[in-house]
């Protein structure tokens, strides 16, 4: 399968929680038929084991391609679900960040991602795993687990993504200092010990937090894992380190470690949660993979993100 239009069977499951998600399957549905896809079924999802349930019947059902609306936590999941079988994924991007819609260049709007969906190509991404557990933006420790907690629904209901830099303030208020030390497995970089850390993050797309990306030169199709580590320091510096969060710049500043790898294990003192692409779900010590390719998915015809190789 080349195209989404080359899909025999398709389904379509959408987070009815996410953002964007409050005018229902309806007019999704509408846009795909129009444009020529076969959608042969519609699921409703609710909740996190109402998501793995629905995708189990889902794949038992043999759909071809898979399109999943809602933020980036739900659609890593369902990239983790079907890494390396074969079915072929496709994005509608309905929740606050849409990171990994931002990477593959797929249209905030509903309509135009509709329209760029169904006549979209396929290509293969890589897929990240900490401790076993998929994503396909950025895995952290620090600041970012305290920015999650900070984003309730209500606050990202109200605010869209403006609620991340209101987050954001309050978790570097209460933000303490770790140390961590980066070990590599395959020998490539000598073990890294670092003191008095705000944040690490190792990052498998290019963007996470509502448009900030991982370094000028991340992309979720160079099968490697692009690792930052900001240290503390005065306010005035994590400002101007901020300033430059939008294109990954901010790794070039002194102080700021950044490296690539294919495999890291991160130890943490104490041991802390690891947020993955928005959802806390493993803690550290955490070891790093990636899987090359694992990943069937749609993109707009103009994407330069990725391509079919296999």
């Amino acid at each position: 399968m080349k195209a989404a239009r080359d899909a025999d069977s398709v389904a379509l499951v959408i987070n009815a929680g996410a953002r964007l998600a409050a005018a229902g399957p309806e007019p999704v549905v509408d846009n795909l038929q129009k444009a020529g896809l076969p959608i042969a079924a519609v699921h409703l999802v609710r909740s996190g084991a109402d998501l793995a349930s629905t995708l189990d019947r889902v794949a038992a059902d043999g759909h071809d391609l898979v399109v999943v609306g809602g933020g980036d936590g739900t659609v890593s999941f369902a990239a983790g679900f079907f890494a390396k079988t074969g079915t072929v994924l496709g994005v509608l991007p309905l929740g606050t960040a849409n990171d990994l819609a931002r990477t593959l260049e797929i249209p905030a709007n509903l309509d135009a991602a509709c329209a760029a969906l169904a006549d979209g190509k396929v290509v293969d991404i890589d897929l990240g795993r900490a401790n076993g557990e998929p994503f396909l933006n950025v895995a952290s420790v620090g600041l970012s687990v305290g920015l999650t907690e900070s984003l309730s629904p209500r606050l990202k209901r109200r605010l869209g993504p403006l609620a991340y830099g209101v987050a954001a303030v309050r978790a570097y208020a209460r933000h303490k200092p770790f140390r961590a030390r980066l070990e590599f497995p395959e020998g490539d970089h000598e073990p890294l010990e670092l003191e008095n850390m705000l944040q690490v993050a190792v990052g498998n797309g290019r963007h996470y937090g509502g448009g900030n990306a991982v370094s000028p030169t991340a992309g979720i199709d160079d099968h490697t894992l692009d690792i930052y580590a900001i240290p503390g320091a005065p306010l005035r510096e994590h400002v101007r380190i901020a300033r430059l969060l939008k294109d990954g710049s901010f790794v070039e500043r002194d102080g700021v470690y950044h490296l690539t790898t294919q495999r890291v294990r991160l130890v943490t003192e104490p041991s802390m949660p690891v947020n993955l692409d928005g959802e806390i779900a493993t803690i550290t010590p955490a070891d790093f993979t990636v899987d090359r390719n694992a990943v069937h998915v749609v993109v707009p015809q103009y994407s330069t993100a990725a391509r079919l190789d296999g």
